[in-house]
């Protein structure tokens, strides 16, 4: 073990440089930091495994931060490890810095997730304990003995999805998952007293975890408590820590500053800064320094890690000598490509609802491709995730050797969950629950963006024609919001999410198919509840890859443009023959996915939705949901209300989705 002496020096280092990045940008949060410089001096020069050559191993740990606030804690701990520069940490949330204010996805610089949105970094980190306990029962425990530590705060134990966090790994015994809790009872405007009471350790404890109570700034207990959770073999391991917010630091006039709360989001500033720097043992003039004793202390651990690495990659390779076929398997899971899918094996039934046709798709995925894991909260016989279940078994306690993942009912668990299986690496993650529920999920949708994680949303029921169940189970504006994120750009210049609504069983397979080979970003797929008919006889739907495309009357002046996706097309189909009795030229076009069509060559868009076109709209969201693409000289047919409580068919009569409507409502149109 390393001297007590360097190791409190260490972590003053740490508290150092994050103090000072804070006060350099004006900008940032010093307290949180400072109390959290043991425990990640610890982890980082004791405990963690990684290479240092090769930060993208996958045998290595990974460390997951939940408080993204807390980042000066991190690049600092980084820093020490030879991920970081000097120059960078004093570029802290400047233009172009690779030292945002909350971290993002870096694998290269060793972050493994962006965070700041409190609890879902936790919440990825089980994901990737998931991830880890599946392959091991596929690859076997050589190509995975690593641990998933996962940081995490007063804010997201108090987040509600850190119940779901804490029932599901607890639940499944995920002892490869170890989370330190930085209790310092302090948060940004209050005490946490003043929110919260409960016996936080007597919660875990109930979920099943291993719960150990330490001091969080003490060297020796963190040791131990680590160790401990390193020998743990039946359940998740939270450490509590009570940690001190802004431990070392002093005010203007010399007093501690410690514990108090005016450290958690602003810079220390003038002379407290001055005091606290000099208390700590830096210099104010020029603290950004990594002291000579805590670089042998770094330069030590990386050594003790080249021993450890070479020994694992020794074993991995005579694993990989003696398993060639698991072998290859693995790189191709780990190479981040999509899957091979013979996607001909798929049955169709023309006229079933497109829940039921991804059901179909689901049923081949699970049989060809060993590295998916589906997922649902609780709606598999619903949401029709159950053609995935019925061709494995659910995962559970001490069996991963399924490839169906039980969330119960917590969309955002489940999703933030299902991102941190692929930010693992080796898996390809898919969930599924009601469209309408997918506003729980909307902050992890955004950061599965941001981090252009491949997740597979599958939203069924997906209009007001979920009848019967009313208002609260109909989506209505839920499609306008997810195709507002499809015009988004994410920094790589890509769409942030990918959005497929097929019009009917056949589209379907090709939009699954689509959604497999999107290794760039998110995809939805949203589903109808109730069967939809057949487009009409000869449509190509392998056109459907451009996001939209002419399903019938392609005339090459047409009088009037039809729109629409999903159950629409098929209504819009229905009243083009009243509309051609009357001798006007119709084309319909189906758009699955606006995204993908915008992603054409503009001849491809202009040849398929002219721009001085009369273009006639159906939708059963928000009219605003279809008017990107009917253009200036267009009209949409939508819901501007809820829904109502009906079976759907009545619904649809009453709310004009009919052949009849369509007529109605393009002759109108037309007579503008």
């Amino acid at each position: 073990m390393n001297d007590i002496k360097v190791m409190n020096h260490a972590a003053d280092n740490i508290r150092i440089l994050a103090a000072s990045m804070v006060e350099k940008a004006n900008s940032g949060h010093p307290g949180g930091a400072m109390g959290g410089a043991d425990f990640i001096n610890v982890l980082f020069s004791e405990f963690l495994v990684y290479d240092p050559s090769d930060p993208t191993w996958t045998g290595r740990d990974r460390f997951f931060l939940d408080p993204g606030h807390m980042s000066p804690m991190l690049y600092a701990g980084l820093a020490m490890r030879g991920f970081f520069t000097l120059d960078d940490l004093q570029q802290f949330r400047q233009w172009g810095s690779v030292t945002p204010g909350h971290p993002e996805l870096d694998v290269a610089r060793g972050i493994e997730n962006s965070s700041g949105p409190l609890g879902q970094g936790h919440a990825i980190a089980a994901g990737a304990a998931v991830a880890e306990k599946f392959l091991e029962a596929r690859l076997g425990s050589t190509m995975m003995q690593h641990k998933i530590y996962a940081y995490i705060s007063d804010g997201a134990v108090e987040e509600e999805i850190s119940q779901g966090v804490g029932r599901i790994a607890g639940n499944l015994g995920l002892n490869n998952l170890i989370m330190f809790y930085d209790s310092n009872d302090i948060q940004l405007s209050t005490e946490c007293g003043v929110v919260m009471t409960e016996n936080t350790e007597m919660k875990y404890q109930a979920w099943g975890w291993n719960v150990i109570k330490i001091n969080g700034n003490d060297v020796a207990q963190i040791r131990e408590a680590l160790t401990a959770a390193q020998q743990e073999q039946e359940r998740p391991t939270l450490i509590i820590g009570k940690t001190v917010m802004g431990k070392g630091a002093l005010r203007a006039d010399g007093t501690s500053y410690e514990a108090c709360i005016n450290t958690h989001g602003a810079p220390l500033g003038g002379d407290a800064y001055t005091n606290t720097i000099k208390h700590l043992g830096g210099d104010p003039e020029n603290p950004f320094v990594i002291f000579d004793d805590v670089k042998e202390l770094y330069a030590k651990r990386a050594e003790e890690l080249k021993k450890i690495v070479a020994e694992r990659k020794a074993a991995e390779a005579e694993w990989r000598k003696a398993n060639p076929e698991k072998s290859a398997q693995m790189d191709e899971w780990f190479s981040g490509k999509a899957p091979k899918v013979d996607w001909s094996k798929i049955e169709q039934k023309a006229g079933s609802a497109t829940r039921a046709a991804s059901a179909a798709c689901l049923g081949v995925l699970a049989e060809q491709v060993p590295n998916m894991i589906c997922a649902s909260a609780d709606l598999s016989n619903s949401d029709k995730t159950d053609g995935f279940l019925k061709k494995t078994k659910s995962m559970v306690r001490g069996d991963f050797s399924g490839a169906f993942f039980q969330a119960g009912v917590a969309e955002l668990t489940m999703a933030d969950m299902c991102i941190g299986m692929m930010l693992h690496g080796g898996v390809i993650a898919a969930m599924g629950t009601f469209f309408v529920f997918s506003d729980y999920m909307k902050p992890a949708i955004r950061i599965a963006a941001l981090m252009q994680v491949p997740v597979k949303f599958i939203w069924t029921h997906d209009a007001f024609r979920v009848g019967e169940d009313g208002p609260t189970h109909e989506p209505v504006e839920q499609e306008a919001q997810i195709r507002l994120m499809e015009k988004l750009k994410n920094h790589a210049g890509k769409d942030s999410v990918r959005v497929f609504r097929p019009a009917d069983a056949d589209e379907t397979t090709v939009c699954w198919k689509l959604a497999m080979e999107n290794i760039d970003t998110p995809t939805a797929l949203i589903f109808s509840r109730q069967g939809i008919a057949k487009l009409p006889e000869g449509n190509d739907y392998e056109q459907a890859a451009k996001g939209a495309y002419i399903v019938a009357g392609s005339d090459e002046n047409p009088d009037v443009i039809l729109v629409a996706s999903g159950s629409e097309v098929s209504t819009l189909e229905a009243g083009t023959e009243a509309l051609r009795k009357d001798g006007i030229k119709v084309r319909v076009v189906s758009a699955p996915s606006e995204g993908l069509f915008r992603s054409q060559s503009k001849e491809y868009q202009e040849s398929v939705l002219p721009k001085n076109a009369k273009i006639f709209g159906m939708t059963a969201g928000l009219p605003v949901t279809l008017e990107g693409l009917v253009g200036a000289n267009g009209k949409v047919f939508g819901l501007e209300s809820f829904g109502f409580s009906a079976p759907y068919k009545v619904l649809d009569e009453k709310l004009g989705y009919t052949g009849e409507n369509v007529y109605k409502q393009v002759k109108a149109f037309l007579a503008e």
